[in-house]
This record gives C-alpha cells, sequence and structure tokens, in this order.
C-alpha cells in the first residue's frame, strides 16, 4: 500500500485533551492576516501550527454500578475538545513536546497550552 500524506497518519491515535500540530513556518501569514513576528516567537516562547488530529477529549468517568445490560464502551464519557482539526493554534510551547514522525515535524500539545484557535468557517 502507498503511504499518502493522508493516509500516513491514520495510525496515530491522539490521547485524551491533546492535540497534533503541524507547525507553520515562522514568517507565514493566514488568509484572515494572523502573523507571529519572530521577535514574538523567541521572547514569548509561542508557536503556531494546524491541528491534525485531536484527542477524544476530557474523560468523565461515570459512577461504577452493576447493571448487567450496560455494555465495557459505555464505562468513559468525554467532554470534546474547542480545538478542531484544520484550527490554526496559537500555542506555548512549554507545554508542547515535540516530534518527528515520517521525518516531519510536529508537536503534540494539551489543549490547556493553546492560547486560540482560528477557524476558517464556512460563511
Amino acid at each position: 500500500m502507498m503511504i499518502t500524506q493522508d493516509n500516513k497518519l491514520k495510525k496515530l491515535i491522539i490521547i485524551g485533551d491533546r492535540v497534533l500540530i503541524k507547525p507553520s513556518k515562522p514568517n507565514e501569514q493566514t488568509s484572515s492576516g494572523l502573523y507571529l513576528p519572530p521577535g514574538v516567537q523567541e521572547k514569548e516562547k509561542v508557536q503556531q501550527g494546524y491541528i491534525i488530529k485531536t484527542g477524544p477529549g476530557y474523560a468523565i468517568p461515570l459512577p461504577v454500578e452493576n447493571e448487567p445490560w450496560k455494555t465495557e464502551e459505555e464505562q468513559v464519557k468525554y467532554i470534546p475538545l474547542q480545538a478542531k482539526e484544520g484550527d490554526l493554534a496559537l500555542f506555548l510551547l512549554s507545554g508542547a513536546t515535540e516530534l518527528l514522525y515520517e521525518g516531519e515535524k510536529y508537536f503534540i500539545v494539551p489543549q490547556n497550552a493553546i492560547l486560540m484557535l482560528e477557524r476558517e468557517e464556512d460563511l
């Protein structure tokens, strides 16, 4: 099977409240005009990038009850994340974990390290 950009990340499962972010170039400006000058990135340790995958969210354990009709999958519910795939995220590097996967650089970032999201809504 040929590995393409679309399917090579399918094997990755993001856990909990974390998101996988592909960093954008420091001098890249978005269509709406969001731009991080190099001085801000050095001083504040802030990075921007696009969210590629998200985890299921914050786990809420359900009270343990002996109800034989309930299945195992019903044991954990999640509060979904605000961050969605395709969003541009501005995040703190101090909370991020950098990794190389298939020769590309990514960050795994907990949602609480994300400062701001920019979402292209269909108007």
